[in-house]
């Protein structure tokens, strides 16, 4: 469910899976990238849990944690650096506090009891709760909390303090100690209950400390701000309205504002404020403070809080985490029924996104057929679609040529006939190559086609998810000019992006040997990995490949005047691990998208006057593409589709299906709940022209401590005799040197047979390509009547290479 209030749409989640931490208020959370993780928080007893949210799976989950497990507790301290976290403090039962510190790695699941050092100018700080803990570089800033004054924990006296310290910690794990700096201005009143939060302007780099609000025998909704280059204490002067004085609310950074949601506030009467005596209660008022002009804007007012149940219900003591630009609110306490004589917890999780998403990077091929594409982008964390869109060029007509007669062989990759891909603008032709995927069955692509309001994607993320380079392809002006005979391809200013894939896993991808120096190690066994693919199938499997060590005199060609230049720069990016597609725009598996004759494109426009299609809204990075959507007419010009426009109703369009040999232009957004957000940059690509023959698949990589064997199976679809393979390999450069974004690739085989040794002098002249993981490149495609087909790259993951220049 959804609300609008101050341009704001909240959402409620629903629909989780597992183990989901029961209700409860004085816990506390932090987020490490797409995970929430909870701690402590009481509620007919402490929670001594450790919960942990999926923000993309929707799943809740309990880690099993190990190592000196802290006990449950309630309104400590809680920060994370990096994969750790640190817990100090707390009340740990009634009327006992700790000032105890724990750290939990959580890439391990290891908690760690730290003894901090004592400062040299003081005792180190007393068991406490309430308090603050803030984290900025390597130092966590602790103010304020409750103590109890009786040595006896029944009898609870309480005690506000407005102590001030720095914990220093060390890189990676453990702490140096604490310290208490001598700072200047006048120290904030004692309280407890209170926000604190570390912002850094990017015009101004001096970081500072924001405390609000609190409670001290009354609750306070003042503004403190500390220079933490200084250690200066200040009363900033703020523009708006105040929010009403709180404690237990939540204070949360995301850009330049600091949103503040919740707590308990005086019940107020005809406007005016109860006295400290008097009546409070749950609020679900929510406001922001620009921290760059200290101005107050109120979001959602008491009045909206307590009427709607579109909006997150009034609570104190919940926990509130940004993840990116959205917010994730969860649990609390909303009140206190005196006829029960107990308190109750909110139950619900919610999110809100502030802004709309960022662009997503360049739509990036995964493959092209005569009559679709599959593609991919990068993720943009925290949205719930991608809007797809198209504009074309007109069908471009094929070319009754001789297929690649006349062609020299320096120009074997830039003579392949299957389809080009381009992304603007430079002047080069295009080449087309097939991506060796890896699929998750878990997930699924499924066009979205009326509903922008979408769930949370159960795509999972995956640990060691390997970016892939895109090469541009550079040619000699004698190959430009054969290019069109041969293929048909069309030349465009653009470089050409080519999809490629990994050969390694996230599990064995950290073992693998240095290549530099094969004469005289021996590498790992199982560090080569192999990547399956079918061209008739979307399932891709991943299998660990033994050692051969079998040394055959395979025919290797050694070419070094076959070269060729590519462009990696535009998809460093690039991710190879592919999440399966519905087919859901091809007429095979949706009937709101069955097949139609294909129907003539509209004329062709002025190129500044391109005309934007839907493809649709896909809920994951990822879309076949076969048909599009035509607009009614007075929607079709380029500047009618604005960022966060209303999305038609399919159902009531007109479906085009894509053309045989046709340039394609695609650009794709991101959705939030804030709306559509900006548009990637275009990318260009250019369905096949049939009759080439398709890529080969099942590429093998073993190796013995001498030479790496390469092998692999016919394309599925040869579309003829195949009269012979090619396979090269990314070798270092001087043009390399000068334009780094540049892969130049050597012939080192051509010939009939489906395998081919790599030597290891061949090897140590190898480029290493840095683009994501390291890796060296290669590439097989194979070649028919009509001339060579799309290539199939590889990139075989590195462990810490260091390539001798011989």
């Amino acid at each position: 469910m959804a609300a609008v209030a101050a341009g704001l749409s909240w959402r409620r989640v629903s629909s989780f899976t597992g183990p989901v931490p029961r209700s409860r208020h004085g816990h506390r959370a932090v987020a490490i990238r797409e995970l929430l993780i909870i701690f402590g928080g009481g509620n007919e007893g402490i929670a001594d849990e450790l919960h942990v949210y999926n923000t993309v799976t929707n799943q809740w989950f309990l880690p099993a944690v190990r190592g000196d497990i802290p006990p449950g507790c309630a309104a400590h301290g809680f920060v994370c650096d990096g994969t750790r976290i640190l817990v100090f403090g707390g009340m740990v039962e009634y009327g006992r506090y700790s000032n105890d510190l724990y750290e939990l790695q959580a890439s391990r699941w290891l908690w760690k009891k730290v003894k901090p050092q004592a400062p040299s100018n003081g005792s180190p700080p007393c068991p406490r709760l309430g308090h603050s803990f803030s984290l900025y570089g390597n130092k966590c800033y602790l103010f304020g909390g409750l103590a109890n004054e009786s040595e006896d924990s029944n009898n609870n006296v309480p005690r506000y303090l407005n102590d001030f310290y720095e914990l220093e910690l060390q890189h990676g794990s453990g702490v140096v100690g604490w310290s208490i700096p001598v700072t200047k201005g006048i120290l904030p009143s004692p309280r407890e209950s209170h926000t604190a939060i570390v912002y850094c302007r990017k015009d101004v780099g001096s970081p500072k400390m924001y405390i609000f609000g609190g409670m001290c025998g009354c609750r306070l909704n003042d503004l403190w701000e500390l220079d933490i280059e200084t250690m200066t204490w200040s009363r900033p002067e703020t523009k708006g309205t105040v929010p009403l004085p709180r404690s237990l609310h939540t204070a949360n950074v995301i850009g330049n504002k600091m949103y503040v949601f919740g707590g308990w506030v005086p019940q107020s009467a005809g406007g005016e404020i109860s006295a400290p005596d008097g009546e409070w209660k749950c609020t679900g008022s929510f406001s922001y403070l620009n921290l760059d002009t200290t101005e107050w804007i109120g979001l959602i007012s008491d009045c909206q809080a307590d009427k709607s149940n579109l909006l997150p219900g009034p609570r104190a003591g919940h926990c509130a985490v940004a993840v990116g630009t959205r917010l994730y609110i969860w649990s609390g306490r909303d009140g206190y029924r005196k006829a029960w004589n107990n308190q109750v917890c909110c139950k619900d999780l919610w999110y809100l996104d502030t802004e709309r998403p960022l662009a997503p990077s360049q739509v990036q091929l995964i493959r092209a057929t005569t009559n679709s594409f599959q593609l991919k982008w990068d993720e943009v964390p925290t949205v719930e679609g991608y809007l797809l869109q198209l504009h074309a060029d007109s069908p471009v007509p094929l070319v009754a040529g001789i297929p690649g007669t006349g062609i020299p062989e320096t120009s074997v990759l830039s003579s392949q006939g299957g389809c080009s891909l381009h992304q603007s603008p430079q002047s080069m032709p295009s080449i087309p190559y097939a991506e060796m995927k890896v699929d998750h069955p878990s997930q699924t692509n499924n066009l979205i086609p009326n509903n922008v309001q979408v769930a949370l994607s159960s795509s999972s993320k995956v640990e060691g998810k390997e970016k892939v380079a895109a090469p541009e392809n550079k040619v000699t002006q004698e190959t430009m000019k054969n290019h069109t005979d041969a293929t048909g391809f069309k030349e465009s200013n653009a470089p050409s992006l080519l999809p490629v894939c990994t050969s390694s896993s996230a599990q064995t991808s950290a073992n693998i040997g240095e290549l530099h120096d094969l004469d005289k190690q021996s590498v790992n066994p199982d560090a080569s990995v192999s990547s399956t693919v079918s061209s008739t199938q979307t399932m891709v499997t991943q299998q660990a490949v033994k050692t051969e060590s079998s040394r055959t005199n395979g025919a290797v060609v050694k070419d070094e005047t076959s070269l060729t230049t590519f462009n990696s720069k535009s998809e460093a990016a690039e991710t190879a691990y592919v999440m399966p597609s519905t087919r859901v725009s091809t007429g095979q598996t949706n009937d709101s998208h069955s097949s139609r004759a294909p129907q003539r494109l509209p004329a062709p426009v002025k190129t500044r006057d391109r005309r934007w299609y839907d493809v649709g809204i896909f809920k994951n990075n990822s879309a076949v593409v076969s048909q599009f959507y035509l607009l009614p007419e007075e929607t079709l010009n380029i500047n009618s589709k604005m960022e966060g426009a209303d999305v038609p109703d399919y159902r009531l369009l007109k479906k085009q299906d894509l053309f045989p040999g046709t340039v394609y232009r695609f650009r794709v957004a991101a959705i939030n709940g804030c709306g559509v957000g900006p548009f990637s940059k275009i990318s260009e690509f250019k369905t096949c022209i049939p009759g080439f023959p398709g890529a080969p698949s099942t590429v093998k990589i073993s190796k013995s401590v001498d030479c790496i064997h390469l092998s692999w199976e016919p394309p599925a679809s040869p579309s003829g005799n195949i009269l012979e393979y090619s396979a090269y390999l990314a070798i270092r450069s001087t043009q390399l040197q000068e334009n780094p974004s540049q892969l130049v690739f050597m012939r080192i085989y051509c010939g009939l047979k489906t395998s081919c040794i790599v030597t290891a002098a061949q090897l140590s002249n190898a480029h290493v390509d840095y683009t994501s993981r390291p890796a060296i490149v290669f590439r097989i495609s194979a070649k028919n009547e009509r001339g060579y087909g799309p290539a199939t790259q590889v990139r075989w993951l590195q462990g810490k290479v260091t390539v001798t220049h011989s």
